[in-house]
């Protein structure tokens, strides 16, 4: 069993080519918050992993507040996480490793896959250039079979990038994140055509079209979906992705 959670599709590539590899059944966290499924059995021998990316050097916010309301009925016989990140992932590991431990679940392995830069709404942040972004993704194909061969044995491993000054990245700079993070600055500008590519993309089901115009509605965790789909570069962040690109991935 894998629970996943992505916003502009590199953890879901992820996410899909484990289970795929492994014939395993994917859960998107995203839909089970929202149709209230917390609890969930396994069979004997099964494994349990977790699949999701990197914001401001913690686990999403979403992803966190999930595992705090899972009830896993059966021991997993091996727990493991996958995570995408653009450059490095702070303390992530011993952050989640609570949160599972918290829940009776022991983590067993921490796999980490630097992927091509979503996150645009500070000043100085924005996507990679096309070259790094694609080869961010060459590489993270490279690396899967490995990664995929040692969940299937069962492995003990972590390859996590922590980067440095991780203890500040993630409990000073990631909790004022979540702390301050908003959707009130995204608007859509003239160039918006109403197509509703943003309320499709939106993991959260957070962006409804009003009047022909989105409208952001509070539960939000800034994964930028919306602003990386819109054909027309249409939505902003206020004045802070002002002129920078888009990204989202396609295979």
């Amino acid at each position: 069993m894998i629970f996943y959670y992505s916003g502009c599709g590199n953890s879901r590539f992820i996410a899909e080519s484990i289970a795929n590899a492994l014939n395993d059944k994917l859960i998107f966290i995203p839909e089970a918050r929202r149709e209230g499924v917390f609890d969930y059995n396994l069979t004997e021998n099964e494994m349990l992993g977790f699949v999701f990316p990197i914001y401001s050097w913690r686990p999403p916010h979403l992803v966190e507040e999930f595992v705090k309301s899972l009830n896993i009925n059966g021991k997993p016989s091996y727990v493991w996480i996958a995570v995408t990140c653009g450059d490095n992932v702070g303390e992530t590991e011993r952050i989640f490793r609570k949160e599972l431990t918290d829940r009776g679940l022991e983590l067993n392995a921490a796999f980490c896959f630097k992927m091509p830069n979503t996150y645009v709404n500070f000043m100085g942040m924005g996507v990679d250039s096309e070259d790094v972004a694609n080869d961010k993704i060459a590489k993270a194909k490279r690396k899967l079979p490995s990664v995929i061969k040692m969940i299937e044995e069962r492995m003990a491993f972590s390859d996590m990038i922590k980067g440095g000054l991780p203890r500040f990245k993630s409990n000073v700079i990631g909790k004022g994140f979540w702390r301050w993070s908003s959707d009130k600055p995204f608007f859509s500008t003239g160039d918006c055509i109403s197509c509703g590519m943003c309320v499709k993309v939106c993991p959260l089901q957070n962006v409804t079209l009003e009047n022909g115009r989105p409208q952001w509605h509070g539960d939000c965790n800034t994964c930028d979906a919306c602003y990386h789909h819109c054909p027309k570069h249409a939505i902003q962040y206020g004045k802070k992705t002002k002129g920078k690109g888009q990204y989202f991935f396609k295979g």
